[in-house]
């Protein structure tokens, strides 16, 4: 009989997810592990790969259409099933989801619930929803509902306003002309290049949209001398390439000291839950990293229980799972804390957004050599010193100034005590 692949569930929260693309057909023969589909959700862009060998018998969901997690997206005749029985159990489940989709159609008591997000979103672009039809349980109309409405450039006019009472408070003039306005208008001239959006670069915007318009962002930042860490990595960095095979870079000493002053100061290593805040227990480091034309933010497990080597390790086998397009969605869930390494890009300052729903993102900006006043018992004396500034996004719901001021105090205290002497790769 054929078995059935389901939508898989690739995050802790997400609820549903599209088909961006499928990489085979009916008829087509797959191993296990092969990638099927290409799956986007507003967490992330994963390849969904085959739990099985077999030939795929029947493609469900469509390419662009959004169905909620466990619902079945093939069929596939795994290797020495009977092809009778399989055509019979699949002409079954056809039948039942085809009468589950016009039961879905017909029932509309959900239509008029509409979650913030759904609001928010259709307030931004000026569009009624009750014109608006939802795919959802119950009629409900999802963000995916009103996002191909924008998509489209068919943007649907709200209903006329009810004329205000003099007494009434009235929004800004600057809130009313940013709801006035159609998005997406923009005049294209001759030698333009129109890029069409990716099923990815769709994710990262829905995930950075929700982020800024949920979290009320503060941002702090430290400055680090970290002279003494820059020295001994140099000191060790070609013995350790020659006995472990990789490079070890900064990244893992930046990661450890973070992870050793979140278990001193928790309050970081937490989300905003709406009614509560939740502290975690694991701390869980968030990567973020780029390829030509995404981001993606992998993440460590466990990572307070691993060496700097470990975390190294760690490190390069996720960035080259993203680079070759080999991370799945486990890979990105139940991250708590974000590590993002803007030095990489020669940057020395800037403010990232929180990856939503952490309450805290770290960038480590770019090592500089740069003259510095140094206080010695012999008078102050300018120095070339290695330094790095250290930049805090934090969600104000969840954290205050003054605890994170002494989060970064204590990362910089770490790091700047790095030493031969002080820190074990192993």
């Amino acid at each position: 009989m054929a078995t059935e692949m389901k939508m898989p569930q690739l995050g802790e929260s997400v609820t549903e997810g599209t088909i961006s693309k499928w990489f085979v057909e009916p008829g087509q023969y797959v191993n296990k592990y092969d990638p099927i589909a290409e799956v986007m959700t507003d967490k992330v862009n994963a390849e969904v790969p085959s739990s099985f060998s077999g030939t795929i018998k029947e493609i469900r969901v469509q390419e662009d259409e959004t169905v909620e997690v466990g619902v079945v997206i093939c069929t596939i005749e795994v290797e020495g099933e009977a092809s009778n029985s399989s055509e019979t159990v699949s002409t079954k489940q056809e039948n039942h989801v085809t009468n589950r989709t016009s039961d879905d159609q017909s029932d509309q008591s959900q239509k008029r619930r509409y979650s913030p997000a759904v609001l928010r979103m259709s307030q931004e672009h000026n569009i009624d929803l009750e014109q608006v039809t939802g795919s959802g349980k119950g009629g409900r109309i999802t963000r995916k509902d009103l996002q191909r409405i924008i998509d489209k450039g068919g943007v649907q006019k709200a209903a006329p306003a009810v004329e205000v009472p003099a007494t009434q408070v009235t929004p800004p003039e600057s809130k009313k002309a940013s709801m006035s306005q159609e998005p997406n208008v923009i005049e294209t001239m001759q030698g333009d290049v129109e890029i069409p959006v990716s099923g990815v670069r769709k994710a990262i915007a829905a995930n950075m949209v929700k982020s800024k318009h949920e979290a009320p962002h503060a941002w702090m930042t430290v400055e680090v001398d970290v002279t003494n860490l820059v020295q001994y990595r140099n000191q060790v960095k070609n013995s350790f390439k020659e006995k472990e095979g990789f490079n070890l870079t900064f990244l893992p000493f930046f990661i450890k000291a973070t992870v050793e002053a979140l278990k001193e100061f928790p309050q970081l290593n937490a989300m905003w839950a709406g009614d509560k805040i939740i502290q975690k227990k694991d701390i869980n480091i968030s990567l973020a990293v780029a390829t030509d034309d995404a981001l993606f933010v992998p993440v460590i497990k466990h990572a307070d229980e691993k060496t700097i080597k470990g975390l190294g390790r760690e490190v390069q086998e996720l960035a080259s799972k993203v680079r070759t397009g080999k991370l799945s969605g486990a890979d990105m869930q139940g991250g708590t804390f974000t590590v993002n390494n803007t030095g990489s890009f020669g940057s020395i300052l800037s403010t990232p957004i929180i990856n939503h729903p952490q309450a805290a993102i770290l960038s480590i900006e770019s090592i500089v050599k740069r003259p510095v006043v140094i206080e010695s018992d012999a008078g102050d004396m300018i120095a070339i010193r290695s330094m790095v500034n250290l930049c805090l996004s934090l969600d104000h719901r969840v954290l205050d100034g003054l605890v994170c001021g002494r989060f970064l105090a204590r990362v910089k205290e770490k790091l700047e005590n790095m030493t031969a002497e002080t820190t074990t790769i192993y």
